[in-house]
């Protein structure tokens, strides 16, 4: 699959900077949502580029290091739980991607968002469901988001070892909803999504 179709639209059309954008973390119990920004240079493709979710943990790891040096800009942002249960996952997840999208060093003429997500920015967008796996892009942004949420997981863990974070990303495993169950909850845990086990 020509995973450049959206990109060469917008160059077609007189574009020049394409930025793509993808979240992680809207479904944990714990831990921020994570959004990244990117805008790549298209003419020195990383090979491999893909949906996060496709790519084994090293595999994302040495390509979050490529797209880190080769970006022309590229911003990471996130949205602490505390923010989360006031405004909504679905809010918050708007939110996250928008702040990271001004908070790129260069200004994209075009923004390409993974699933079904409308920004209030002032620059065209649009939206493409499975877009990680569609756009190279989105997949650039999913990969720096999940490697960047990934880690900081794990250095949670070391704080909260209780929960399992280093494993489980603050995703609803059984281990972790026995810990909630056992322990309580501890601060990075978002309170809308563990009132069934408190």
């Amino acid at each position: 699959m020509d995973k450049l179709i959206y990109e060469r639209e917008v160059l077609a059309d007189g574009g020049k900077y394409v930025c793509g954008v993808d979240e992680v973390g809207r479904g944990p119990l714990a831990g921020p949502v994570v959004c990244a920004a990117v805008i790549m240079p298209l003419d020195d493709l990383i090979e491999g580029v893909d949906d996060s979710k496709k790519l084994t943990a090293k595999k994302r790891e040495k390509l979050s290091e490529l797209i880190h040096k080769k970006a022309i800009a590229l911003a990471i942002c996130r949205v602490e739980p505390d923010i989360i249960d006031k405004i909504n996952i679905l809010q918050a997840t708007r939110l996250c991607m928008k702040n990271a999208i001004e908070s790129l060093a260069v200004k994209p003429d075009y923004v390409l968002t993974d699933g079904n997500m409308t920004l209030d920015i002032d620059i065209p967008q649009k939206s493409i469901i499975g877009g990680d796996g569609k756009s190279y892009s989105i997949g650039a942004a999913s990969i720096a988001a999940k490697v960047y949420r990934d880690n900081l997981m794990k250095e949670y863990s070391l704080i909260y070892p209780e929960y399992g974070f280093s494993t489980n990303m603050g995703y609803g495993s059984k281990a972790h909803i026995e810990a909630i169950k056992r322990c309580g909850i501890c601060p990075i845990h978002r309170l809308t999504f563990t009132s069934k086990w408190r």
